[in-house]
């Protein structure tokens, strides 16, 4: 095989190109590497705004610091179960719903197949949602985090999408051999189904780990808050909490360097929220783009 000789056009391409994109993850990774180094630096230069590219005065007292604000665990460990809990059982129920709809054996199949879709366009608004949700008793309920999003039209249709590019015949096979409608979901679609799954997946856990207006509306006991709707208050207030470390380190003689400040509470707490979703893009990234790009397209 003979290779061709890149043209002059050719290589000015491909060196724009990766200026690009080098320039846009910059662009990209900048801003979580800004507010990170500020949150090791010495508070008084980061709240003077003289913490630009590198860290100065290093230390990790305000992540020490911000672990022992009040209600920090409990909120961290409702907003990890509700992460992983409704993850998991919207993954169950829009994989299923949409299997089922790729069955023409199914019951008005068309019909609810619309109707699922069209769901998706309209919305009656936070007044009648509220009323709805306090009507089912999600008032102070854990459940308020993980019932409403079981289902989702989107997920739904993507899962569908995707089931539709799988070879009928493996089905069929199963089907001769009598496997039921669960056996041959379990055992046939969902194995086959990864890339779609990974890419549900990541769309429900960052939508379910950033999620804090059911936490400000529904939910009124502190035990249920979760992480973001706690970051939400701190952030409110900020200056409150900052003279209340600043009254303790005026007591305890700490170095002045180390006293938090408004810009780092904010600072670090969006680091200590931010950062465990972070964490689930690596091990998804390589289905993610397959499988939204095949649960997208049809044909």
């Amino acid at each position: 095989m003979i290779q061709e000789k890149p043209t002059v056009g050719s290589v000015l391409f491909s060196i724009a190109n990766i200026t690009w994109f080098v320039l846009f993850t910059l662009l990209c990774v900048f801003p979580f590497y800004y507010i990170f180094i500020n949150t090791i630096s010495d508070n008084h230069l980061a709240a003077t705004g003289k913490i630009l590219l590198l860290p100065r005065g290093i230390h990790f007292q305000n992540y020490v610091k911000v672990f022992q604000i009040r209600g920090l665990g409990q909120a961290a460990l409702v907003s990890v179960a509700r992460t992983v809990i409704g993850t998991g059982l919207t993954l169950i129920g829009s994989a299923f719903l949409g299997y089922a709809f790729c069955r023409s054996e199914y019951w008005m199949r068309k019909f609810w197949y619309r109707f699922v879709v069209v769901s998706m366009y309209f919305n009656a608004g936070l007044i009648p949602w509220f009323i709805v949700m306090k009507n089912l008793g999600m008032i102070n309920n854990f459940a308020a985090y993980i019932l409403p999003t079981v289902v989702s039209g989107f997920y739904v249709i993507l899962f569908k999408t995707y089931v539709e590019q799988l070879p009928p015949s493996l089905e069929e096979s199963a089907q001769i051999d009598g496997a039921g409608y669960v056996v041959r979901f379990s055992r046939i679609v969902l194995p086959l189904s990864t890339p779609i799954i990974a890419t549900i997946a990541v769309f429900t856990s960052v939508a379910q780990w950033n999620s804090f207006t059911d936490t400000l509306f529904l939910m009124k006991k502190s035990d249920l808050f979760t992480l973001q709707y706690l970051l939400y208050q701190y952030l409110s207030e900020v200056n409150a909490l900052a003279q209340m470390f600043r009254t303790q380190a005026q007591t305890g003689m700490l170095n002045p360097a180390l006293v938090l400040t408004p810009t780092s509470i904010r600072m670090t707490v969006s680091i200590v929220v931010v950062l465990p979703i972070l964490l689930v893009y690596p091990f998804m990234q390589r289905y993610f783009v397959k499988g939204i790009l095949i649960g997208a397209v049809k044909g």
